[in-house]
């Protein structure tokens, strides 16, 4: 496995790590879920130059999808949520419920919520678009705070935790 990290104003400190096959995790140094570097891994910056341009883009709001060969690790069930995550427009926000419906799955809202809480590749794999039913914001890796920010970042708008985007209909 290879990886390497990268220092951002709006995120803190990011671990990249993946191999030949695409990106496995990004994720957040000090966040509730941290990639824990094992011995054998090589570090190597230039493997994650085209990730490091789009996040920075993304970052500067200058960029909105990213074009990143992805190979996250999970159950079926956790891919099929991981999947729906990349559905989400950007700048849009959808509920728990609206995931477990798009997934086939609507009495797995609390999996879906779950599996949410796993995804490997934050950011990329947009899990902090997915709010509660009510509107409010729930659960991040990186924290509510930093939930915020993605969102506001995407919205172009400011909103307290209170007003947060109302997600898609429940169709």
């Amino acid at each position: 496995m290879i990886y390497d990290y990268m220092d951002t104003d709006m995120a803190g400190t990011l671990v990249l790590a993946g191999d030949e096959k695409g990106l496995r995790h990004l994720n957040f140094v000090s966040g509730k879920h941290p990639v824990f570097i094992q011995g054998d891994w090589q570090r190597d910056a230039a493997h994650f130059k085209s990730v490091k341009t789009q996040l920075s883009a993304y970052f500067a709001g200058e960029h909105k999808t990213f074009e990143v060969d992805l190979f996250p690790e999970g159950t079926p069930f956790q891919m099929k949520v991981w999947s729906a995550l990349l559905e989400i427009p950007y700048g849009a926000v959808v509920s728990y419920q609206w995931i477990a419906r798009r997934i086939d799955k609507p009495d797995a809202v609390r999996a879906v919520g779950a599996a949410n809480g796993c995804n490997p590749i934050s950011i990329i794999i947009p899990c902090h678009r997915v709010i509660g039913k009510n509107g409010a914001l729930t659960g991040y890796g990186g924290g509510l705070d930093l939930k915020q920010r993605l969102l506001r970042l995407e919205k172009g708008n400011v909103f307290s935790a209170s007003q947060a985007p109302r997600p898609f209909s429940d169709r």
